[in-house]
């Protein structure tokens, strides 16, 4: 049973999907569903992890009851050690959010592990248009301050992203890595094509870092505060 088809069959509920209903209620009152909460954290099932986890896709009020009841969810997660991975795998998968998702799997799961589950996710979205690209950039962020030799190229195609934020944040995944020469002629590409000032600059401290020079005459107009130097790497005046 998937993480969001929780409610979705018909006919009697098992006890997990009882508590379960209990436990999404983010109307309804804490102490009730805390003790919900509580009660599928006792249970040692994949389906029970699942209901846990529908947590993290709400908020409530106060922010400090939020908090606390996010925050003993979590521990209840991650001390079922393996039995929680692939639960997470489902929930991160189709979350909107994907802060607390990470957190946990990098509590059960190599930084490896965790990293081929975002490389994974990013490599079937696409660069077009969409409403809500959120997810798309949470991973792209998170992205930043995280090494693999496979980050570069399931992110280049990002950098002719039709979002602006998408772009920033791949050239920011790009540059973060170790062994860039497969991506220095994507970067020239990008810099040339780009209109926004922040990524331009974002390229060019990374090239300036890298001690790559670039054509002035290629490059565009460059952001305010640059200049190149006579063997054409950039450099902030």
């Amino acid at each position: 049973m998937g993480i969001f088809d929780i409610f979705s069959k018909k006919g009697a509920q098992t006890p997990v999907q009882r508590l379960a209903v209990k436990a999404a209620d983010k109307r309804g009152m804490a102490p009730d569903r805390w003790e919900a909460l509580q009660a599928l954290a006792k249970i040692d099932s994949e389906e029970a992890l699942d209901a846990l986890l529908l947590r993290f896709t709400f908020y409530v009020d106060p922010t400090i009851t939020d908090q606390e009841e996010k925050d003993g969810v979590f521990n209840a997660v991650v001390a079922k050690g393996n039995l929680a991975v692939e639960p997470l795998k489902r929930f991160v998968r189709k979350a909107t959010s994907l802060s607390w998702p990470l957190k946990m799997l990098d509590q059960l799961q190599t930084p490896d592990e965790v990293l081929a589950i975002l490389l994974g996710l990013l490599a079937i979205m696409d660069t077009e248009y969409e409403r809500d690209p959120q997810r798309k950039l949470q991973i792209l962020t998170e992205l930043e301050s995280r090494r693999g030799p496979q980050v570069v190229e399931v992110v280049l195609p990002f950098l002719r992203d039709v979002n602006e934020s998408a772009r920033f944040h791949a050239v920011g995944a790009v540059l973060a890595q170790e062994g860039l020469d497969a991506a220095r002629q994507p970067l020239v590409e990008a810099l040339a094509a780009e209109d926004s000032m922040r990524i331009k600059a974002r390229i060019l401290d990374g090239f300036a870092r890298l001690s790559w020079p670039v054509d002035a005459g290629k490059a565009g107009r460059l952001p305010e505060g640059f200049a190149v130097d006579r063997q054409g790497v950039p450099a902030r005046r």
